[in-house]
């Protein structure tokens, strides 16, 4: 599932935002300050963020500078409408801008558009000689269907939508199974054990040294 990061301090506004993006199928994360956002930032991971420029404690324009860092693609939903200020948005590194009030339909579209520019709208995706159906659930290498638990088919598509990124197992743990992780490692690499060898990744998904895992290309 999508994974959406509504940085708003006005919680109606980002009470807005959060339904009508739920309703489209994306599972939304809401921070009401700079601050907050950074922290949850810092222990997820984010297929996207909207990000409000007149935050408390951190503004936006500060938070985007961390934000890259991350290479999660940010749109700015802002107040400041001036050319000046959307010019600084991109410059920073935004990969769109709306100015308030804005059309919740016109936010839908381009929530869509960005995503689907970094790859992570599509319903069927591929990687290697593996081909992985979404919305079908089904995952094929070389055109031959492969059995997964629904658990495994989570762990590799939240592999692959993160590829050549180290992730720790701590991210990967409460991005698929939605709960804190305890430390205990044996649920996570047992999961991704069983992956590389029913997908012969064994060469593709590497672990990395007090961290996690990392699927390389």
């Amino acid at each position: 599932m999508i994974k959406i990061l509504i940085v708003e301090d006005e919680k109606s506004i980002s009470d807005l935002i959060k339904m009508n993006l739920t309703d489209e199928g994306y599972k939304c994360t809401c921070a009401y300050d700079g601050q907050e956002a950074a922290d949850i930032i810092e222990n997820n991971l984010f297929d996207l963020i909207l990000l409000d420029i007149m935050l408390p404690k951190i503004d936006g324009y500060e938070l985007i500078e961390y934000i890259n860092t991350y290479d999660i693609p940010v749109i700015f939903l802002t107040a400041k409408s001036s050319v000046t200020d959307k010019v600084k948005g991109l410059k920073a590194g935004a990969e769109d801008y709306m100015t308030k009030p804005f059309e919740i339909a016109e936010l839908l579209a381009r929530v869509e558009t960005v995503l689907r520019r970094y790859n992570k709208a599509l319903q069927v995706i591929s990687f290697a000689d593996i081909t992985i159906d979404t919305a079908a659930h089904i995952v094929m290498k070389n055109g031959e269907v492969i059995n997964l638990t629904a658990k495994e088919f989570d762990v590799l598509l939240f592999l692959v939508r993160n590829k050549n990124k180290a992730l720790y197992r701590s991210q990967i743990y409460m991005n698929v199974w939605g709960e804190d992780y305890n430390g205990d490692s044996r649920t996570v690499d047992l999961h991704v054990q069983r992956i590389r060898k029913k997908l012969l990744l064994e060469d593709k998904i590497v672990p990395v040294y007090k961290i996690g895992y990392r699927l390389e290309d």
